[in-house]
């Protein structure tokens, strides 16, 4: 006893390194059956191994309902394989040294199975033999083998899409965190399987085509073997080495048969909780019909004369009775069905009312939305130290002093629906920039002139689309020093939104705020506020004007002048384009403040006097409408003003067309697009004290 407490303690003990020892065992028993000879006793045992591991194989893939459920299929394929290669060596060398001695010199398996395939006929046995490997090479291992490079290849493909699928669950709130890595897990899994398994394949394969080649070298090797050194006769070494050679390749290719027909049905399956036998049920025998009309086509078959009567008729009569009790459940499963909704019907009919919806349940779209996935909460939450509600702040504070109105508050918060690091900007409930942003790093921006490159993750400005790099809040100072401008996220943000908001500056003013504008002029100058409105115009007049100069690029802070010319002109046109191009000539010297600065002569972009008069005679053709520029015209047009644009920013100076005021209103929406940045003055805009310098003239 203490013998064997000793021996159970040391078990437990070296437990977890015995369990480590099966594999290298195995590949040491594989060298061992190439390299020594073996008895025949034991090449039965490895051949009865062999087929019966092969067999549970075959059983446990038609079982398992996911082919992840069999995740170490392909690494067993391989064992198998190279279990049964080392057989067919061993094999190979008894049959060769010792088949002279009679058909069960090389053991009682490959005797049986020489024995009952041949039945007294050598030709029929290869025959056999050969039917045998084509099904399973050009059929079975061909097929399977398509299929595992066809389904690794889409699994790759669809990777990818199947991430990006489990993280919009996840935030969503459809699955919790461990529920997302268990998917994502399982997404590596697969890929990984599909990979394995295509790779598998070519070994059964390859396993297919060396039983044909083995069982050659059997042949001839044994012929001259058994003639050459044992002197048999030529009818004797046929005999005896045909039936070995048959038998040891049968021994061998029944399980490498049973391990491709499993592979097919691994690699077929459709991932879903069922068993095969259920699946087939389902899909194969679901629809009566189907049952019926085959029990049909047999019984007309089976009363045919000539025919064999007994097997189709006996088979239309299995159909038939499958299709009785396939029509007897589908009706108890209908009844069922009805009893469940009518109890569904009257539970709910007992459920208390629903309140009536009202106008509280609708929702109005924000005029200034930032929406922001989870990671970016706290940017925005004071009592986690967040930064962005300030910045925030302060951009409005800003753009309402430049722009003259006070900009609606922005309305944040959380989505689901975006990735944890991105945020969302939206105007009226649509969408009109996003991004990505690292909350713990700071962007480094490249202005256009650097010197060196930055370590880090690559990204650009969502403001302005420059090139930029993600890097440590340590490496700030070194970044700098190399000509980079460095902001934090929160900084990030608010320049995306001011820019965002700089440009819909026009979306942002309603009637609201052109009411508030009124409001304080009624306080400053009561007499002119009620001149304006309602004397002269109305108030959505007022605000389309106004909408018009913040279009394009004139703010409003002069709103008494723009009342008094509102007021002087209002009187003679009701056309807000009238009245806008009016209000510009009043504003003129803000406008070209706004587009030069202080500077003392203005750089002007003018068209050629031939290209002014042909527009002049298009517009007019086209009822004063800025469609009426011909397409091949306005892509010329467009050209020209892109490149003396650009020359414009390399020398560092405004980019102003100047053209007249029949021209100014088209020309500006024609360029306000394609052509961001560049001014559009009328001749009456300039300023009679500014003079102006012609940098380029289009058309010339």
């Amino acid at each position: 006893m203490q013998q064997f407490g000793a021996l159970k303690n040391f078990y437990q003990n070296n437990s977890q390194h015995i369990k480590g020892v099966g594999t290298p065992l195995f590949v040491l028993a594989v060298l061992a059956m190439v390299i020594l000879p073996m008895p025949p006793f034991l090449l039965d045992t490895l051949f009865s191994f062999n087929i019966t591991l092969s067999m549970i194989v075959l059983l446990v893939a038609v079982y398992t309902k996911r082919p992840l459920e069999f995740a170490a299929f392909p690494t067993i394929l391989l064992v198998a394989t190279l279990l049964r290669l080392g057989l067919n060596i061993a094999s190979t060398r008894v049959v060769l040294l010792n088949g002279h001695e009679g058909p069960d010199a090389a053991g009682n398996v490959i005797e049986a199975f020489g024995s009952v395939v041949i039945g007294g006929n050598y030709t029929v046995g290869l025959v056999v033999f050969a039917i045998l490997i084509i099904i399973n090479f050009v059929v079975i291992t061909k097929g399977a083998g398509r299929i595992s490079e066809v389904t690794a290849r889409f699994t790759l493909d669809a990777m990818p899409g199947k991430q990006m699928a489990i993280d919009a669950d996840l935030n969503s709130g459809l699955i919790s965190q461990e529920e997302a890595k268990t998917r994502r897990k399982d997404v590596t899994r697969e890929a990984d399987f599909y990979g394995s398994m295509d790779g598998a394949s070519k070994f059964v394969k390859g396993d297919a085509i060396a039983g044909i080649l083995i069982l050659l070298i059997n042949l001839i090797g044994g012929f001259i073997i058994g003639m050459v050194q044992h002197n048999l006769s030529f009818g004797q070494a046929v005999e005896v080495y045909t039936l070995l050679s048959i038998g040891d390749g049968l021994a061998a290719q029944i399980p490498a048969l049973l391990l491709s027909v499993a592979t097919a049905i691994v690699i077929t399956r459709e991932n879903d909780e069922k068993e095969l036998s259920e699946q087939m049920n389902l899909q194969l025998v679901s629809n009566p019909r189907i049952l019926i009309i085959a029990a049909g086509i047999l019984f007309i078959m089976g009363i045919v004369p000539g025919m064999p009567h007994f097997a189709f008729l006996s088979m239309a009569l299995v159909l038939a009775v499958m299709a009785y009790l396939r029509i007897k459940t589908i009706k108890a499963e209908a009844t069922t069905s009805v009893v469940k909704a009518e109890q569904s019907a009257q539970a709910k009919a007992l459920e208390p009312a629903q309140k009536e919806i009202g106008w509280d349940d609708v929702h109005q779209v924000d005029t200034i939305g930032l929406e922001v996935g989870y990671r970016l909460i706290p940017m925005v939450d004071k009592t986690q130290g967040g930064e962005l509600l300030a910045r925030i702040k302060g951009v409005r504070k800003k753009l309402s002093q430049e722009l003259g109105f006070l900009v609606p508050a922005v309305h944040i918060r959380d989505n689901l629906d975006l990735g944890p690091n991105q945020y969302r900007i939206t105007l009226m409930g649509v969408t009109f920039g996003a991004a990505d942003i690292r909350p713990e790093w700071e962007m480094a921006i490249n202005p256009g002139q650097v010197f060196g490159e930055l370590k880090g993750e690559k990204t650009q400005d969502p403001a302005f689309g420059l090139e930029a790099v993600w890097i440590r809040a340590e490496e700030r100072e070194h970044a700098q020093t190399m000509g980079y401008t460095v902001v934090d996220s929160a900084t990030v943000i608010a320049t995306h939104l001011s820019q965002i908001l700089t440009n819909n500056a026009a979306q942002l003013l309603g009637h609201e705020e052109g009411q508030q504008l009124l409001d304080l002029l009624a306080k400053q100058t009561p007499k002119l506020s009620e001149a304006l409105v309602p004397d002269t115009l109305n108030l959505a007049t007022v605000v389309k004007v106004l909408q018009n100069l913040l279009a394009e690029g004139v703010p409003v802070r002069d709103f008494r002048t723009i009342a008094q010319t509102l007021v002087e002109y209002g009187a003679k046109s009701q056309d807000t384009d009238v009245l806008t191009a009016a209000t510009r000539i009043a504003l003129r010297r803000l406008i070209v403040q706004e587009a030069a600065g202080g500077m003392d002569e203005l750089p002007v972009i003018t068209l050629a006097p031939e290209l002014e008069q042909m527009l002049h005679q298009s517009m007019q053709a086209s009822g004063n409408e800025g469609a009426g520029i011909e397409p091949n015209m306005a892509e010329k047009i467009q050209q020209g003003l892109q490149q003396a644009h650009q020359r414009q920013e390399m020398n560092g100076q405004p980019s102003v067309l100047l053209t007249s005021g029949i021209l100014r209103t088209t020309l500006s929406r024609f360029v306000r697009n394609t052509i961001p940045g560049m001014h559009v003055l009328s001749y009456q805009e300039v300023p009679d004290d500014k003079q102006i310098r012609i940098v380029s003239s289009i058309g010339q």
